[in-house]
């Protein structure tokens, strides 16, 4: 009877320090506060897509915008890891960078990194197709022409150090159909099909 008397002092007395111990690592531990930001950005195209990714460029939330006009939502940003993370809105003619930082119940936008990089834009007229980069992005630019049936290779070329790029390709003795261009410029590929 002493002995059982014994251990159940032994495990009462475990039992009360464990809930104690416990008791200090949940009121040591913060939990992050849920807090809304705002994202405004005005004059969006409808089309346009918006994504928030990681540093390593993951995507952790896409969204395609509905409406031409200005552009209004809340994010719970806190509920991310701590880190750095970027919103990216890709229109028909550039992309934007906004970068943010979020650590323990605080998030932080770095306006100065703020970043509007600008694609090559394409169009077609009379089976001439004209390509064309603004001459203040002097960033290296490849990019290749697919024919889209059986994506074989059309055309490749690179620019390194351009101040403006210009070119017209005449596809009126090609083959009709569709067509992929695949430009790599700013760490970022993307692609643009047209039809001839």
């Amino acid at each position: 009877m002493k002995n059982l008397a014994l251990k159940s002092f032994v495990v009462l007395g475990l039992c009360t320090s464990l809930m104690g111990y416990a008791n200090i690592l949940d009121n040591g531990a913060k939990e992050k506060e849920s807090k809304v930001t705002n994202l405004k950005l005005e004059s969006v195209k409808q089309g346009s897509v918006l994504s928030i990714k990681d540093g390593a460029g993951s995507i952790l939330y896409k969204e395609s915008i509905d409406q031409t006009g200005e552009y209004s939502k809340g994010f719970d940003l806190n509920s991310l890891p701590n880190g750095d993370y970027y919103f990216e809105l890709d229109s028909e003619l550039k992309f934007m960078i906004i970068p943010f930082t979020v650590s323990v119940n605080d998030i932080t936008f770095n306006e100065k990194a703020k970043n509007t990089i600008f694609k090559p834009f394409l169009y077609v007229k009379d089976e001439k197709v004209y390509l064309s980069r603004p001459a203040f992005d002097v960033s290296p630019l490849t990019y290749k022409i697919f024919y889209a049936e059986n994506y074989d290779l059309v055309l490749s070329e690179k620019f390194e150090q351009e101040s403006e790029v210009k070119r017209v390709y005449d596809f009126s003795k090609a083959e009709k159909g569709n067509y992929v261009f695949v430009f790599e410029s700013n760490g970022r590929k993307y692609s643009k099909a047209i039809k001839i």
